[in-house]
C-alpha cells in the first residue's frame, strides 16, 4: 500500500498538538480504510509511571489509536535522542512496512530535528568529563557555556541543567561549540522521504492562560502524589527528575520551598519551555512544504484535521 506523506506535529506545550493528533488517525482512516498510529517524540514521555506530569497519552485517548514509544524506559536510566531516534526508525519502518501512516508528535524539538534530519556529527566526551561537569554548579556551568558558547547560551534556559552539560561536553570533547556543529543541520538535503512538518502556531498571549490551567488540572489530577510515589520509591534518576514538574515538587519534598511555590514555579518553567520552544519553531517555518496553522484562528479539531490531511496530500 503507498503511504501518503505522513505529518511531523510541532508546537507549544498545551498547544493542542495531542487533540489534532487523534483527529488525523480518524480521518487517515476515513481516507485510507487503515487508523494512523502515533509515535511521540517527546523525551520525557518515555519514562514509565511519569504520567500526569509529562501529559502522557491517558488510556482512553490510547485506545483511540495505537501510541508507540511512550513507556518505553525505566526513569532510573539515561536516554539520549541517539537512542530514540533508532526506535522510531524502526517503528516508521514497520507502520510503513504495514501500510499504516506514522503521526509523529514533538514535544521535544531536538528529537523532531533529528528525526527529520538525523544527527549532526559531534564528538562523543569521555565519562570523566561529563561527570566532572556534572559535578559543577548550574551558575559555573551557565558561565562556562556563556563563555565557550553564546549562542548555546541564549538558547538553552538556565534551569536546564542536561542540555547545558551537554553542550559544555560536547565543546570539551572536540574544541568546537555545539551550536556551530549543530549547523550542519541548515545543509543537509530534509531526505526523510515523505514527513512534513505541521506546526502549531500559538502567541503567548494566547497559549500562556492554557498553560497555567493544564499545570491546575495536572495538581488535581493527582501530580503531587505522582511524583510523591516515583521520589519516595527512589525510582527517578538524574535525567528523570529533572522533567518540569517533577524537579519543582522535589524541591518542595526536600524542603527548599513551599508546595504552593512549587506549583506556581511549574508554571513558571512550563510557560519558559513553550517560550523556548516558540524560539525553536523559528527554524522550522523555512522548511519547504511544512504546513503552519495559526491556532487562535481555528475552531474544530476535525476540520482541521480535515484540511491539514488535504495540504499534506
Amino acid at each position: 500500500m503507498s503511504i501518503p506523506n505522513y505529518p511531523v506535529i510541532v508546537g507549544p506545550t498545551g498547544g493542542g498538538k495531542t487533540a489534532l493528533s487523534l483527529a488525523l488517525a480518524r480521518e487517515y482512516e476515513r481516507r485510507t480504510g487503515v487508523r494512523a498510529q502515533i509515535v511521540s517524540a517527546d523525551a520525557f514521555q518515555i519514562y514509565v509511571g511519569m504520567d500526569i506530569g509529562t501529559a502522557k497519552a491517558t488510556p482512553e485517548e490510547r485506545a483511540q489509536a495505537e501510541h508507540h514509544l511512550i513507556d518505553i524506559v525505566d526513569p532510573r536510566e539515561r536516554f539520549t535522542v541517539k537512542d530514540w531516534l533508532a526506535r522510531a526508525d524502526a517503528v516508521v519502518g514497520d507502520l510503513h512496512a504495514r501500510g499504516v501512516v506514522p503521526i509523529v508528535v514533538g514535544g521535544t524539538n531536538l528529537y523532531v530535528q533529528t528525526f527529520l534530519d538525523g544527527m549532526f556529527d559531534a564528538p562523543e566526551p569521555e565519562a570523566s568529563v561529563v561527570d566532572e561537569i556534572r559535578a559543577m554548579d548550574q551558575l559555573d556551568r551557565r558561565a562556562e557555556l556563556e563563555r565557550v558558547d553564546p549562542e548555546a547560551f541564549a538558547r538553552i534556559d538556565g534551569a536546564d541543567v542536561r542540555r547545558t552539560v551537554r553542550a559544555l561536553s560536547v565543546f570539551r570533547a572536540g574544541g568546537v561549540p555545539i551550536s556551530e556543529l549543530q549547523r550542519q543541520w541548515d545543509s543537509v538535503d530534509h531526505a526523510r522521504p515523505g514527513a512534513r512538518l505541521v506546526g502549531l502556531h500559538w502567541e503567548a498571549e494566547a497559549i500562556n492562560p492554557r498553560i497555567n490551567a493544564r499545570v491546575k488540572q495536572m495538581v488535581s489530577e493527582g501530580l503531587v502524589d505522582e511524583v510523591r510515589g516515583l521520589w519516595d520509591s527512589g525510582a527517578l534518576g538524574d535525567q528523570a527528575r529533572q522533567g518540569i514538574g517533577y524537579k519543582q515538587v522535589i524541591e518542595h519534598f526536600e524542603g527548599r520551598c513551599s508546595l504552593g511555590d512549587a506549583i506556581e514555579r511549574v508554571k513558571i518553567e512550563t510557560r519558559r519551555f513553550a517560550k523556548n520552544q516558540r524560539t525553536w519553531l523559528k527554524r522550522f517555518r523555512v522548511r519547504s512544504g511544512s504546513v503552519w496553522i495559526d491556532m487562535a484562528r481555528e475552531g474544530d479539531v476535525e476540520a482541521l484535521a480535515r484540511g491539514v490531511v488535504d495540504r499534506l496530500g
